[in-house]
């Protein structure tokens, strides 16, 4: 799909307070042949330190530390590192939006959060006990937000509408490979060296996400930004969704149908070990097969659709559509008597993830209100798959505790939330 040939280490473009798009309306610079496959790459590192970390590592490690507790210490843990990354996103794109720096706009917060991030992995790979996770979490989640932060701002910076979704559909088959990859990691690595658990998928996501800085022109800013205001600061985390109408049901869609996925991948091993009951010591494997599965469905839409939706034009129907399909996968999972039925509607769920990730990227980037600040903007789009980290688990103690610890109540929520992300795409006006 892209070029290998090597490219010259590329000089940072000057921008001023707005810079003048390029024809193709990406207000970047023409880039280097490595910059998509590098670009591609920082995804699935992200997704591989994250995605492994979070969802298989620490609730693992939980798992064995205290079995009892590990529902409740995972909602802590989940709870607080969600805070962290909701406060520290938006800020760092809008502080990324101010940067002056000869490196450019956007490297030097990918480079230091990639050193706050190996920071955290250390804290996690040498420590034990619920305080130290936490800390190292917190550690790992403020790193790799200032990554996540720079690639998302660079979908906006430098790639151009027209093929948008097909780059949102390659990030979305390295995301998928990303969670399969990292299952199968965690499934080989061995039970009594957990240090493994964390150092090799977050010190590997690291550094193939860094590995971007050799890959593309940055931005240069060469106008100093007015002084910042606290009124700037807390509007950081906020634009108004009368004046900016499309932009609000772009957000609330991508956030409702993410509070549905997060639900279930969240606690998709305790899902496994208690709804299944299926022995601790096998269920990682029956995890990585779940996450397989997940990711086949989710690689071959995503790059479907993608094509689709930029060779039609059209966003809202293939958004709407998924949304219903995840909806549908998701009441199987919750009927399922046994394993094979749980895997086949995880599938449904991965395949419907692919067509709505691949083309709800590009339909986010279309009704920003302005590619000025879009570092600060975006920070506020990551909001809509952030606070989920912060509600789900929140919502997931009561909810277990009503159900007398069945996960029904769960899934049922996660099915209402799916069908009214899909519906909340139809007012959007502007894109079609």
């Amino acid at each position: 799909m892209f070029s290998a040939t090597p490219a010259p280490t590329p000089e940072p473009r000057a921008a001023t307070d707005t810079a003048s798009p390029l024809p193709d309306d990406a207000p970047g610079a023409r880039q280097p042949r490595l910059f998509l496959p590098l670009f591609i790459l920082a995804w699935f590192g992200v997704t591989l330190a994250l995605g492994t970390i979070g969802g298989a590592s620490i609730p693992k490690a939980l798992a064995y530390l205290d079995d009892a507790a590990k529902a409740t210490n995972l909602s802590v843990i989940a709870a607080i590192g969600g805070v962290v990354i909701i406060v520290t996103t938006p800020l760092f794109g809008r502080l990324s939006d101010r940067t002056m720096s000869r490196a450019g706009m956007r490297k030097p917060w990918l480079i230091g959060g990639t050193v706050v991030a190996v920071v955290g992995v250390v804290i996690l790979s040498t420590t034990q006990g619920l305080a130290w996770a936490i800390i190292g979490w917190v550690t790992v989640q403020t790193g790799f937000s200032a990554t996540n932060m720079v690639i998302h701002a660079l979908l906006a910076d430098q790639i151009s509408a027209r093929i948008r979704a097909r780059v949102a559909a390659a990030a979305g088959v390295a995301t998928g490979l990303g969670l399969i990859i990292g299952a199968q990691v965690m499934a080989a690595l061995p039970n009594d060296a957990p240090w493994t658990w964390f150092a090799i998928p977050g010190l590997l996501g690291a550094l193939f996400s860094v590995l971007m800085i050799f890959s593309f022109r940055d931005i240069v800013r060469t106008e100093r930004a007015p002084r910042m205001r606290w009124a700037d600061v807390v509007s950081t985390y906020w634009l108004n969704p009368l004046r900016y109408r499309d932009f609000f049901w772009a957000w609330a869609c991508r956030f409702l149908v993410t509070m549905s996925i997060t639900a279930i991948s969240t606690y998709l091993l305790f899902l496994i070990l208690d709804r299944l009951a299926i022995p601790l010591e096998d269920a990682s494997v029956v995890q990585a097969m779940a996450l397989l599965i997940f990711s086949a469905g989710n690689i071959v839409t995503a790059v479907l659709f993608g094509w689709i939706s930029d060779r039609t034009g059209r966003r809202k129907v293939i958004v709407l559509a998924s949304s219903l399909l995840s909806a549908a996968g998701l009441v199987i999972a919750m009927i399922a008597p046994d394993v094979g039925v749980f895997l086949i509607g995880i599938g449904i769920v991965g395949a419907a993830q692919g067509a709505y990730v691949s083309v709800d990227v590009a339909l986010m980037t279309e009704v920003l209100p302005s590619f000025a600040e879009a570092g600060k903007d975006l920070g506020i789009v990551a909001l809509s798959y952030q606070i989920p980290q912060l509600l789900i688990p929140i919502l997931a103690i009561p909810l277990l505790a009503a159900a007398g610890g069945s996960y029904d109540l769960f899934f049922i929520v996660a099915i209402v939330l799916a069908v009214a992300g899909g519906l909340a795409v139809i007012p959007i006006r502007s894109v079609r």
